[in-house]
């Protein structure tokens, strides 16, 4: 199977193909050359044998003289086939909002273990280069991650370069999840069921299907089965950086399979859930937030919409994500199996769903705590 940066894909006909570098330009942008096999193994011998004639021929000579810059574009153009476009478009943002501005001018066998490394001190301790703003851990973990895969990809492209960075990682501050209690769910339950329109149905079938925001918004009635009860959750909706040249807007939605196979999920649904479905019921193809065909709700709209019902019932504030936090937590609080939990929110183990999803309140903590003391 193919490993990533190898540049080897199969196409629709049956085919393998691979591709490989040619020549740079005067800019140092990638040219690319291509081979063709029917099998995989027969590519990756292909462009073994011709980035060996390569290297014969020119000696390492003309690839020590390209920057890093150059090697970033070409690992980014590698992966554009093989990945979601939301995740082209954030390793994108990464490569030309950090790495380039950063460090591309850097000549490629000057990318070394102590350069990446003093690199990632300045993003943590005073943000960019450039001295402009402060990065998470999360974002610093995402370029450690990009210049890892490069890195991979310049070596398996023969370029002069010795950087290990195995052991470099970035420590992650897990935050705690604002969790809604027990009175706070049902004065917000109240407020939804009060007068309750599209965007409070919506709300409502995260709060008791703990479906993420993207799922809700990308929701078309054809997938919710009143005669089953049963929902099924096969598309999401993100609003991404538009990469393209002839862009005019720096954003754009797209409508994708969710983030993962796990993912794509039935969920049987509350008898309340249901019999207020009934009433808004519209055609299979109309989204389940405007009950039209072609208009939908946008996340970050969505997200607004919710925060405007929290100040209504009176809630601190709250972002739209606790609402599957809350679902994970009392599923928990009143004995669900652990196992159906973690599929109906479309873990792939149990492990994500007990370490990111399932907060313990207090009132529960006593409980437990009361329960040994009954033993003893």
């Amino acid at each position: 199977m193919p490993r990533r940066g190898e540049n080897i894909y199969k196409r629709k006909d049956g085919r393998w193909e691979g591709r490989y570098i040619k020549a740079h330009d005067i800019k140092g942008k990638a040219q690319y050359g291509y081979v063709y096999g029917r099998t995989y193994s027969d590519v990756k011998q292909s462009l073994k044998n011709i980035q060996s004639r390569i290297l014969n021929s020119e000696g390492s000579t003309t690839k020590s003289s390209v920057a890093y810059e150059s090697v970033l574009i070409s690992w980014l153009e590698s992966q554009r086939l093989n990945i979601k476009e939301s995740t082209y478009a954030r390793y994108h943002q990464i490569v030309y909002t950090h790495l380039i501005p950063d460090i591309g001018s850097v000549k490629i066998e000057k990318i070394s273990s102590k350069l990446i490394e003093n690199y990632l001190v300045q993003l943590i301790e005073c943000g960019r280069i450039d001295g402009t703003g402060g990065l998470s851990s999360k974002t610093t973990g995402d370029i450690l991650a990009i210049i890892k895969a490069t890195v991979e990809y310049a070596e398996y492209n023969n370029y002069p370069l010795q950087c290990k960075l195995d052991k470099l990682s970035i420590k992650q501050h897990k935050e705690e999840m604002r969790v809604l209690s027990v009175e706070e769910q049902q004065k917000l339950t109240l407020i939804l069921l009060d007068d309750t329109d599209l965007i409070k149905f919506g709300v409502l079938l995260s709060l008791y299907t703990g479906i993420r925001i993207g799922e809700l918004c990308a929701l078309k009635w054809g997938n919710l089965s009143i005669v089953d009860g049963v929902l099924s959750v096969r598309e999401t909706m993100q609003r991404i950086k538009d990469t393209s040249n002839h862009s005019v807007s720096k954003t754009k939605i797209v409508i994708t399979e969710p983030k993962s196979k796990c993912s794509v999920r039935d969920i049987p649904l509350p008898e309340f859930i249901l019999s207020i479905a009934k009433g808004f019921q519209s055609n299979n193809s109309s989204y389940v937030l405007t009950g039209e065909k072609n208009r939908y709700i946008e996340p970050r709209t969505m997200q607004n919409r919710f925060k405007s019902l929290l100040r209504e019932s009176q809630i601190s504030d709250a972002n739209y994500h606790a609402l599957r936090h809350t679902f994970a937590t009392r599923c928990i609080e009143v004995g669900f199996e652990l196992k159906t939990l973690s599929e109906i929110l479309g873990h792939s183990n149990v492990n994500i769903t007990l370490n990111r999803y399932v907060h313990s309140s207090l009132d529960l903590k006593k409980e437990n705590m009361n329960k040994v003391a009954c033993v003893s």
